[in-house]
Parts: structure tokens; sequence; C-alpha cells
């Protein structure tokens, strides 16, 4: 190689390098993006290509012991057409729906109390509140079992006490159980962003309603709820979406009546081995959970321009 063509070499790295160089200095949405591709890789390691293999194995379906890779609608149109999936669908929807709005009713006042009634070590209310979700999700269901059961602890109180000589068979492998059961599993994913809210409030406003005559009703519905809603909603959705898809609480606690989709999708992927089923069950389940998720959003954005 001669002089001449290393000297044009070196020339042309360098004003590649400096092109480069330039092109990053000069576009933010470049540098943006190369910051953010180790967690676009991640994300599409770990989240998107699962999401593809579960949406090209809900077009496949069972032959026998194997699977018939052929792409087919058949299983979409099974689970639109069967009643046991609507059925299970419309129950999975309304026990996490009652188990969401039980969570939040619940777990609001808690968190209302620690930010505008404690004043000195609130993290360690926080931390209180949360110690007992420390523990084992299943730990904590299994508890649950032990409260609710034939001989547990609400049946033998009752009938110690004297209001009831035959233990209540209701209280296990029901509806009720599951909902109970989920409402108080969950509870942490409710408090902190209700706590988070409610303690960004502008103490000011509350001052400025008082002076203009708002009552404690009047101030709480005035003011403070509107200005907590985007913490509702926040909790409404971390019990809502993974409530809907729990298997492990209905398996241990609901019984026939208690049992939802999250219990067929296992049986799915287990015992009966028909996976491109369950696969699209899993499709199904979460473009319904999205719809309700944006009609929901939807609603509450009108209910914000309504009252500011």
């Amino acid at each position: 190689m001669t002089e001449t063509s290393v000297s044009s070499t070196r020339k042309q790295r360098a004003r590649n390098k400096g092109g480069l160089s330039g092109l990053l200095h000069r576009s933010e949405n470049l540098r943006g993006y190369l910051l953010m591709s180790p967690t676009l890789l991640v994300m599409s390691i770990g989240i998107l290509a699962p999401f593809l293999i579960l949406v090209t194995m809900s077009l496949w379906t069972r032959d026998g012991f194997s699977f018939d890779t052929a792409l087919t609608m058949a299983n979409y149109e099974r689970a639109w057409t069967e009643p046991i999936f609507g059925a299970l669908l419309k129950r999975s929807f309304w026990i996490s729906g009652i188990a969401t709005v039980v969570t939040v009713a619940l777990c609001y006042p808690m968190a209302y109390y620690v930010a505008f009634h404690v004043h000195r070590n609130k993290m360690m209310w926080i931390i209180l509140m949360t110690l007992p979700f420390w523990t084992s999700y299943l730990l904590r269901v299994f508890a649950w079992k032990v409260i609710l059961g034939y001989e547990g602890v609400i049946n033998s109180g009752l009938m110690v006490v004297g209001l009831i000589e035959e233990p209540l068979e209701f209280l296990l492998y029901s509806r009720e159980a599951v909902i109970i059961t989920l409402a108080h599993a969950w509870a942490a994913f409710a408090i902190l962003p209700l706590y988070v809210s409610l303690e960004k409030i502008d103490k000011s406003l509350l001052e400025a309603a008082t002076d203009l005559g708002d009552g404690p009703v009047a101030r709480f519905l005035r003011v403070t709820l509107p200005l907590s809603l985007p913490g509702i909603i926040a909790a409404a959705f971390l019990i809502f979406i993974p409530t809907t898809g729990d298997y492990i609480t209905p398996a241990l606690l609901g019984g026939p009546d208690g049992a939802m989709i999250g219990n067929f999708i296992q049986l799915q992927f287990g015992p009966v081995n028909n996976w491109p089923m369950g696969a699209t069950l899993s499709i199904v389940l979460m473009l319904w959970v999205s719809a309700i998720a944006l009609v929901f959003l939807f609603i509450t954005r009108l209910a914000k321009d309504k009252i500011a």
C-alpha cells in the first residue's frame, strides 16, 4: 500500500468519524434511541418475543398429542362461540372488579390518614402498612384458607360467642372468599400509589377551600378526591389487571363457583396439554383487559374535564 492510499484511507476514516460524531451531536432523537437501545433490547427479548410466540401458538391447533402448526383462526372461533369461555370471562371481570373496588375503598382511608394526619415518621407508617406483604403470596392465601375454613378462626370465634351453632360452610370455596383474599393479597399495590397522589396535594388549596366556606366533606369532594384521582386510577389498574388472570387464589379458595379464566388457561397449559387453546385464551384476555382499560381511561378523562 502506497503512502498516498494510506493517507487517503486515514482521511476517509476521519471524515466518517467526524460525520457520525456530528450526526450524534446534531440529532437528539438519535442520541435518545442509542440511550434507550439496551432497554429496548431487553424488552424485545423479554416481552415482545414471548408475545409473538404466544400469538403464533394461538394460531396452531392440537393434533392428538402434538400440535398442527398450520395457521388457523379455529381457536379464536371456538373462544368466541362456546358459552363456557364467555361465562368464565364475565365471572373473572366481575370478581376482579369487586376486588378492585373493595381494595381501593379500604386502602384509601389508610393512605389519607398517613398523608394528612401523620406528621412524623411517615416512612415508618408506610413500612408498617406494607409489612404483612413482605411474606409470600402463597402464605397469605393459605392464611385466609385457615381463617375462612370450616373449623377456622371465624367459625370458631362465632361458635365460642354463641352466635352460631354450626360452622358456616359458605365462607370458604366461594366467590366471596376469592374477593376477600384478593383484596388483602394485593392491597400493598393500592396503598403506595394512593399515598403518593395524596401526599402531592398542595395543602394551601385545602386552606383556600376552607376560607371559601367549604366544610370537611365539601373540601374532600371538591379538592382532595379530584386531585387524588390519578392515584385511584393507578391503584385500580394495578389491582384489576393482575387479579383478572390470577389462578392461585381461585384454585385454593374458589371452588366450582369461584373458578376464573386463569384456572382454565392453566389447565390448557397443564393437564389438558392444549397449548394453542391456552395461548388463544391468554390473547383474548389481554385484548379484553386492554379494551376495558382504554374505556376506563376515557371515562376518567371526561370526568376530570367536567370537574375542572
